[in-house]
């Protein structure tokens, strides 16, 4: 495996990109075929079924196969002034250290042709305590929060900068776009069809794992916020979601798994 990296990698260098589709059903070797892909520059994906075929083989095939954006980075930075603690939800294993966004030696992750990558944050404003009437965290005793004097844009009521830095295929140096972005203050059901979705799409990975910031969630509100969010859904991809919501239900049951 390591020589098989190896080569991969100095491939990559010279311009040649890998993408690695596994086929069958069982013995996925997901980590494996993750590892080649991330060291390819490319993309991978597992195929069991023919509507899987068909979805990265024709409708996501320039996505799969074409990269338009390598070692991409996103670093978000939350304005204390108005956010008081927050939680990344998912992509443990694509966490970098703060100190890996501006280098660009480190690797990271690729985008390609027509790819979108969302990523979902709970965000706990200034001033919300639990339901008891205690504060989520404690004031410390030996320094204030925010420790350093606020800046001027923390004056401005935003709620957080994106920054993204991305290397072209072809490139060795990356460039960088940032923008900030402020809190509407818009209520889930009034909120975009996409974002609804992903969030029935994380809501339901919080149950099949039982995850203790579950809260009182529930497969029938998981169920009813992406059947809410469906939309035209022409490839019938949403469709198999729901279908394995019910599934899930079906093994797991309505309480907890």
């Amino acid at each position: 495996p390591e020589e098989l990296e190896k080569l991969i990698t100095e491939k990559a260098k010279g311009g040649v990109f890998l993408s690695v589709l596994g086929y069958g059903t069982g013995n996925t070797q997901d980590h494996t075929m993750e590892t080649l892909a991330d060291k390819g520059n490319g993309n991978y994906a597992y195929i069991d079924s023919l509507s899987e075929a068909r979805k990265v083989l024709v409708d996501q095939m320039r996505g799969t196969l074409i990269t338009v954006a390598k070692d991409v980075k996103i670093q978000v930075e939350f304005n204390p002034a108005v956010v008081q603690s927050y939680r990344l939800i998912g992509y443990e294993n694509r966490m970098l250290a703060k100190e890996d966004f501006n280098d660009d030696a480190k690797d990271a992750g690729e985008i390609g042709a027509g790819h979108t990558v969302t990523a979902l944050y709970e965000i706990v404003p200034v001033g919300v305590t639990t339901a008891d009437g205690k504060p989520v965290v404690d004031p410390l005793k030996y320094q204030s929060v925010p420790a350093a004097a606020p800046t001027e844009a923390a004056k401005t009521g935003e709620m957080m900068t994106v920054k993204l830095r991305f290397k072209k295929p072809d490139g060795d140096k990356s460039e960088l776009i940032d923008f900030p972005v402020s809190d509407e203050n818009q209520k889930l059901e009034k909120s975009n069809p996409e974002f609804r979705f992903a969030t029935a799409v994380a809501s339901f990975g919080l149950l099949l794992r039982d995850s203790s910031y579950r809260g009182d969630l529930t497969w029938e509100q998981v169920r009813q916020l992406a059947l809410g969010a469906k939309g035209e859904d022409p490839n019938g991809y949403r469709g198999e979601f729901i279908q394995l919501i019910d599934k899930a239900r079906g093994i797991l049951g309505d309480g907890r798994p």
